[in-house]
């Protein structure tokens, strides 16, 4: 049983490019590309996964202007550059609608408690 998990331990430690280069081995060898995915998957795929899934860029979405829909719509002149006293309140009304999209999560977080503060519900995706 020790060599069963020391191989495990292998497999799990081997880097992508180490991975494609076992699938190849293994089909050459006469095993299916898919049984060595199956195989080398995890171990490729755990930390490049983690790291894919942590997102670096956020949406903030107005969901609801709440009921005190002028401190709202004050915010979102604050926040969205450009935009006049009726489009501000278009947006607010046709909620659910995205504020900024593409932003840190730091900045997100921020316009989602400034947003809460003025009475909206803000979701953050």
């Amino acid at each position: 049983m020790a060599d069963i998990a020391k191989l495990g331990d292998e497999l799990l430690g081997l880097t992508i490019l180490e991975a494609k280069e076992l699938n190849d081995y293994l089909e050459e060898r006469g095993i299916k590309a898919a049984a060595a995915v199956a195989v080398a998957g995890p171990a490729g795929g755990g930390d490049a996964a983690a790291a894919a899934e942590e997102k670096d860029e956020f949406d903030v979405i107005l969901t609801d202007g709440g009921d005190k829909k002028i401190n709202v719509i004050k915010v979102v002149r604050e926040v969205v550059s450009g935009l006049g006293l009726k489009e501000a309140k278009d947006l607010v009304e046709s909620a659910p609608k995205p504020i900024k999209e593409g932003v840190s999560k730091d900045e997100a977080e921020e316009l989602k408690k400034k947003f809460e503060e003025a009475g909206a519900k803000v979701e953050i995706k």
